[in-house]
């Protein structure tokens, strides 16, 4: 088996420098834990970025990949396949949709949702209806449309000239969406929760507010719940916490538990204007990773983990909240069921570190906040030796 110093030195040699990768080379997982090729023992609540929910190797899943690899990988959306077509009504049954189309990332999900709303709008209103209103701070993906309407200039440095037809306004700010929104407002689009852009949650009557706006201007509503679909805060979709439905929401991460998938999902009116040949993907739902989102979701479901995610959020963040006590670097603790971020009064890239080497894998989410993402399946014991891990790190000397 080939020792550690070396992978990390071919890793230096022949992978293209777009990574800011932890010192370490992972191997193995099982449930929530991990190790890496010296054969230490890591607890990972980062998921692999929100997306191994049931965590790493759930039997399920790992049952669904074998028997799928062994009937039918590929043949194209030329053809219909019996995995896609179950997902999508199992999706549909499950949200506010009536219609889905699959991909293969949250960033191509995205992409599709732009390009509907695009094409609804100039096809219901006019031919220069097609601006997007986006907002600061957001994340929404790193191909040249999705990293326009991301709203983080760090982002975006480099690629100019972005795409035109968008806009940022402020996130959690009604009156300035309000004021931004005008004749060619083809689209709002915002996650119910910004992941990337420091675990923000919005005010309870944002997400109504935008349906309103949106509802009297006609412009769509595009909820990217890329990260916060599938349970991770504590309902099945982020969406429902503020009882309202948006006409398009993009998912991916945790739909396949690890296995690249994407979905985008539209009410029947909207998804009307992509017609055959308007929009296509050759790896997109493929009979293999859609029989994975299957045994994914359908677990999900049965065990009920979005409420296990409630629960375990309040947990965590209960104990967070006391911590400040303790530790005057925590300023502020947020999130929504197993989505936490944990803001600091210095960067957050030293504890992330202590942390790892402490045995604990966690995230960061922008510079100055600690981002906590476990998978759906956590327990208390996990919740207990995180928490500790986080409190031994925080009280070091700097």
């Amino acid at each position: 088996m080939t020792d550690t110093r070396t992978l990390l030195e071919w890793s230096a040699k022949y992978h293209a420098n777009t990574y800011g990768r932890a010192p370490i080379c992972l191997v193995r997982g099982a449930g929530m834990r991990v190790w890496d090729s010296d054969g230490k023992e890591y607890l990972d609540f980062t998921a692999g970025l929100a997306v191994v929910a049931l965590g790493h190797c759930h039997p399920r899943v790992t049952g669904a990949i074998q028997e799928a690899a062994g009937t039918l990988l590929h043949t194209s959306n030329l053809f219909h396949t019996a995995p896609q077509i179950h997902l999508a009504k199992l999706l549909v049954e499950h949200s506010f949709a009536d219609r889905v189309f699959f991909c293969n990332s949250g960033a191509e999900a995205n992409e599709a949702a732009l390009k509907l709303a695009r094409k609804y709008a100039k096809e219901r209103f006019a031919s220069d209806r097609y601006e997007v209103i986006a907002t600061r701070d957001s994340f929404h993906g790193r191909t040249l449309a999705t990293v326009t309407a991301t709203g983080q200039e760090k982002y975006q440095h480099g690629f100019e000239p972005l795409m035109p037809g968008f806009k940022h306004v402020p996130y959690n700010d009604l009156r300035a969406m309000e004021r931004a929104i005008d004749s060619r407002t083809a689209a709002i689009l915002v996650e119910p929760i910004q992941g990337e852009g420091g675990v923000n949650v919005p005010d309870d009557d944002y997400l109504p507010g935008l349906r309103k706006l949106c509802d009297e201007s006609g412009a769509l509503l595009i909820l990217d719940e890329v990260q916060t679909g599938m349970g991770r805060t504590g309902r099945l979709w982020a969406y429902e916490h503020a009882g309202v439905e948006p006409d398009i929401m993009t998912i991916a991460k945790a739909l396949a538990n690890g296995v690249p998938i994407g979905a985008m999902l539209a009410k029947d009116a909207v998804a009307g204007a992509l017609t055959p040949g308007t929009h296509a993907t050759t790896f997109g739902g493929t009979p293999f990773v859609t029989s994975v989102a299957i045994a994914t979701l359908t677990t999900l479901l049965e065990e009920k983990l979005p409420e296990r995610a409630a629960r375990m959020g309040r947990r965590l963040m209960e104990r967070l909240r006391e911590m400040k006590t303790a530790h005057a670097i925590i300023k502020d603790v947020r999130g929504r069921g197993l989505l936490i971020g944990v803001e600091l009064a210095k960067p957050v890239g030293p504890i992330v570190a202590g942390c790892r080497d402490a045995g604990l894998l966690v995230l960061s989410a922008g510079d100055q906040v600690l981002r906590l993402a476990p998978p759906l399946i956590v327990d208390d014991a996990s919740c207990d030796r995180a928490l500790a891990t986080i409190d031994t790190v925080l009280r070091a000397p700097a």
